[in-house]
């Protein structure tokens, strides 16, 4: 009877095994920059530091080998490339980079889903829209079938086309961007949980577009209005019927029609993705007239004036009309010039300036050749942004020499005066504190910290005793009506301060079936 009852067991054991449901088939592709059509610059392929197969796991920590959600499907990572911000990506770069996509997408098909990895704001030469673009060749070759989940940065656009390509859809919900990683992971469980529920694609995707253009140093979710508009997302995005919900700000920096807020709501409810989208659409543009910049505001000689005369230190100024994390150049030499200019810094004993950063790497050459301590005298910046102020002539002393770094590669600290420039051999943005002590800098001993940047990000902001917002020039001025718009759909707020209220009631985007 025992060995009865241990052959129906086993009968069991093997038939459950010969019947066990395969894990589903799941491709990853994407491609991130921030693009500014307003800059000079031009991004080509090398940028993206692009990923192939086993590698593109290295950007998950949520699907490192052994995790819980690697081992729910068959992951086949086709290609992931993420660019620092820039200016606009060059045609052949970008054929390039899809068409490696493609390729691979080809060779490891059938596809159950593919998790779509984006940022929403690149720009390309010659082409609109070029996420709904890469969305549409990517569909052509893996089907109408497969289930696409989209992640974005919550300052990238979503055109309709894009939002007809794909299934589920989703962005960061932080700004700064905190939860970057939780809303890649929960575009991938929120994929895998359609597919094992054999629920499959949304029965609704409602989208509105909003017409607001505002730049991400006025919708930081640190500060009202967004803090509280942004504060709906998740509960809307958690009710019964609904798969996520989302509010995308877009980008400002670029000059096509597809560029202003969206939002998206996905799931089977018909009357709920409706209502919420509507809802949370009508939320954003009601408080249009609240947004404000995260930090008080100023010219660069009025925050130099007030940080000189502070005494609360490290005393933070953005320098963010060439902040490189959101397209800018990165090597518009203005503000630097005009810090160098003020006699307060001419001498060594004037109060302690950290400069980051400028690009220069004849200078870097020149500084590696005299060595620490050693003197240089060479030029740095304007190579690629020069329309405000030409290359500069620094004369120092070289205080730090630091290799290996994936985006500077070489790293020169320049002591001119009482400023301590960092040099680069090429653009990066200093947004971590490490950034500055790994060349002997201390930020938060220093009376004056100017970093090419928007707002702070974390670890800057953690850091800042005071901080102001300097209006300067480059390819993201902060000041929108100063830039040429021509392609954008108008009327836009705040472009079109006295418009009417536009229609925000939902369209239901009929998926690619």
């Amino acid at each position: 009877m025992k060995r009865l009852f241990f052959l129906v067991a086993c009968c069991l054991a093997i038939s459950t095994l010969t019947h066990a449901k395969p894990l589903p088939r799941i491709a990853i592709a994407g491609l991130g920059i921030e693009s500014s059509t307003f800059s000079p610059a031009l991004t080509t392929e090398e940028a993206f530091h692009a990923k192939y197969g086993p590698a593109v796991f290295t950007s998950y920590p949520f699907l490192s080998d052994g995790s819980p959600l690697r081992q729910r499907a068959v992951w086949l990572p086709a290609l992931i490339g993420k660019s620092l911000p820039g200016g606009a990506v060059t045609r052949e770069a970008y054929e390039s980079l899809v068409s490696k996509t493609l390729d691979s997408l080809k060779k490891n098909g059938p596809y159950d889903g593919l998790f779509f990895d984006i940022h929403g704001a690149m720009s390309v030469v010659g082409l609109d829209d070029p996420e709904g673009d890469f969305i549409t060749r990517i569909r052509e070759v893996i089907g109408k079938e497969t289930i696409i989940s989209t992640s974005m940065d919550l300052h990238g656009n979503v055109s309709w086309r894009l939002a007809e390509n794909t299934d589920l859809i989703t962005c960061y919900r932080m700004a700064p961007h905190e939860d970057a990683m939780e809303t890649k992971q929960r575009a991938v469980e929120n994929l895998l949980v359609r597919i094992e529920s054999g629920k499959g694609k949304p029965a609704y995707k409602a989208w509105i577009p909003v017409p607001i253009l505002l730049p991400g140093e006025k919708t930081s979710t640190r500060i009202e209005p967004a803090k509280s508009v942004y504060k709906k997302v998740a509960p809307a995005a958690a009710q019964e019927g609904i798969i996520d919900a989302a509010i995308w700000v877009g980008y400002a920096w670029a000059d096509e029609p597809r560029n202003h807020a969206v939002v998206m709501v996905t799931g089977d409810d018909k009357a709920k993705v409706t209502r919420t989208a509507e809802q949370l659409a009508r939320s954003f543009w009601d408080a249009r007239h609240d947004y404000a910049f995260v930090a008080p505001t100023g010219s660069l000689h009025e925050c130099l004036d007030k940080a000189l005369a502070s005494t609360r230190h490290p005393f933070f100024i953005s320098d963010s009309g060439d902040n490189p994390t959101a397209g800018g150049a990165g090597d518009v030499t203005w503000t630097l010039k005009e810090i160098l200019a003020r006699r307060e810094f001419q001498s060594e004993n004037g109060p302690t300036l950290i400069y980051a950063s400028i690009p220069g790497p004849e200078l870097v050459e020149k500084a590696i050749a005299a060595g620490v301590g050693g003197h240089v005298d060479g030029y740095a910046g304007a190579k690629v942004d020069a329309r405000y102020a030409p290359p500069l002539r620094l004369s120092g002393t070289v205080r730090a020499i630091e290799r290996g770094d994936r985006d500077a590669v070489v790293e020169v600290v320049v002591q001119v005066g009482s400023v301590h420039v960092i040099v680069t051999q090429k653009r990066k943005p200093y947004h971590k504190e490490r950034d500055f002590t790994r060349l002997g800098l201390q930020p938060r001993k220093a009376d004056i910290v100017v970093v090419k940047i928007g707002y702070l990000e974390p670890e800057l902001y953690a850091m800042r005793a005071d901080w102001l917002l300097a209006l300067t020039p480059g390819g993201v001025d902060q000041n929108l009506e100063r830039l040429p718009y021509r392609r954008i759909a108008r009327p836009m707020f705040p472009l079109d301060k006295d418009m009417k209220d536009p229609d925000l009631s939902a369209r239901l985007v009929g998926s690619k079936k």
